[in-house]
């Protein structure tokens, strides 16, 4: 039995591998198309797009390790140019400390992290968990988001949460609901591989 597990798991470990990296890259591409769904609005240099929908689903999905490579995998696939950023646009500009969405995309990272490690403990088991769950995840992306706009812009905190916070409520509120409602049709598609 010794001899066959040593002779077939390389093989196994390959696939493994590559299955896992085939999910974080197609997470990446999720959260890049929905990026596409974009709605400027005139008051803030930041839309709304349907990237949250995606990066707590795919949290949830993989877990804390490959949901953040994912959305890892995400972030360096704008840094090079490819236009998976909101408005299909790309580039390093976006991700620096002057960027007003820098700190959104660079939040998405923790965001996947922190839903994956919850849903790792249980918090995906019923709809109530998964809810929560994400909620905390864009409790984590504002925390990162809010300080890095106020200083691109150069705003208070007030001005900022009007500007970066207050206009996307309601809609994080739905795109939560969702990505809640959607997350077992993702465990089915993650569990197939």
């Amino acid at each position: 039995m010794t001899t066959f597990a040593i002779a077939v798991s390389p093989s196994r470990v390959r696939s493994s591998s590559l299955y896992r990296l085939a999910l974080a890259v197609a997470g990446s591409w999720l959260v890049a198309g929905l990026a596409q769904l974009q709605v400027k609005l005139p008051f803030t240099p930041v839309p709304i797009t349907g990237q949250t929908l995606g990066v707590l689903l795919v949290g949830s999905a993989l877990g804390p390790g490959l949901g953040a490579l994912s959305m890892g995998l995400y972030v360096a696939e704008g840094a090079l140019g490819l236009p998976v950023f909101a408005g299909a646009s790309g580039g390093l500009d976006l991700l620096r400390a002057t960027s007003a969405t820098g700190g959104y995309l660079w939040g998405f990272v923790a965001a996947a992290a922190v839903v994956g490690w919850l849903a790792r403990r249980g918090w995906d088991r019923d709809l109530r968990g998964a809810i929560a769950s994400m909620f905390v995840g864009e409790v984590v992306l504002y925390a990162i988001a809010i300080p890095w706009l106020m200083r691109a812009l150069d705003v208070s905190l007030s001005r900022a949460l009007e500007l970066g916070l207050a206009p996307f409520v309601v809609g994080d509120t739905l795109k939560l609901l969702l990505a809640a409602g959607l997350l077992p049709t993702a465990w089915r598609a993650v569990r197939r591989g």
